[in-house]
Parts: C-alpha cells; structure tokens; sequence
C-alpha cells in the first residue's frame, strides 16, 4: 500500500508542478513592463530591441506634421524623442502619463508604432459647475 500512496503522490506532485508552470507562462503574457528614459538610453542594446517607454509628455514638445505625431517623453531627469505615426488616443496631452511602444533608431529618436495613455489608479470626480443664476 505504501508503494501504491507513493506513486499516487508522485503523480499528484507531477501534474501540480505542470498547472503551475502553465499559469505562470499565461499570466507572463498579461504583464506589461516599461522602461524609463534613463534606463533606455543608458542601455545600449535597446537600440536593437523592442521596449514599452514609459513618461510624462514634455509639455510644449507635441507636435504634428500630418500623421506624424512628434512628442518627448522625461522621467528621472532624461529625455527621448518620440516619433509615431497615426491617431493617438483622445486622452493624450501635454503634461500627462504615456507609455509608447516601439524600437530606439541609432539617432536617439524613439519610433512608435502604439501609443497608450497613462493613469493613476485613483478616480476623480469632475468638479461641479457653477449653478447658473435664476432667471427673473
């Protein structure tokens, strides 16, 4: 009986040690990461690879020249160029949270191609208006 538990047991720990890799592996997927400014341009293989950039929109820096879109993102006291073409999101301004995704050309300039907007996780309220004063 004791050889019988054992495999029983073996078994149990098998198929438990594959769901949790399983879970692991999908949930890897469902993980969004960025990289700050700083940490891009202070690493020398994001030029050849695909990163998320993640920052606050330089305000005065947005500017479009037909579907090109050209901004600059800061955080921790750097700056890089962004370049991306099409629509942004409406929620997209000056002085807000962006995380960009997209290649470092050897120039410095960030290409790309999906843009998405920032937010704290904290829900406000818009502020009244002003009741209007009553007709007499």
């Amino acid at each position: 009986m004791s050889r019988r538990r054992a495999g029983r047991a073996a078994v149990v720990a098998v198929l438990a040690a594959a769901g949790a890799l399983l879970v692991a592996a999908a949930l890897a997927d469902t993980l969004t990461y960025y990289r700050t400014p700083a940490e891009v341009l202070g690493d020398p293989a994001a030029a050849r690879d695909r990163v998320r950039l993640g920052g606050d929109v330089v305000p005065g820096s947005l500017r479009r020249d037909g579907d090109l879109l050209v901004f600059r993102l800061a955080e921790g006291g750097r700056e890089i160029t962004v370049e991306q073409r099409g629509v942004p999101p409406e929620t997209f301004r000056e002085g807000e949270g962006a995380v960009v995704e997209g290649t470092l050309s050897p120039d410095g300039v960030f290409h790309a191609d999906h843009v998405v907007v920032r937010h704290g996780n904290e829900y406000r309220p818009a502020t009244s208006l002003p009741e209007p004063a009553r007709a007499r």
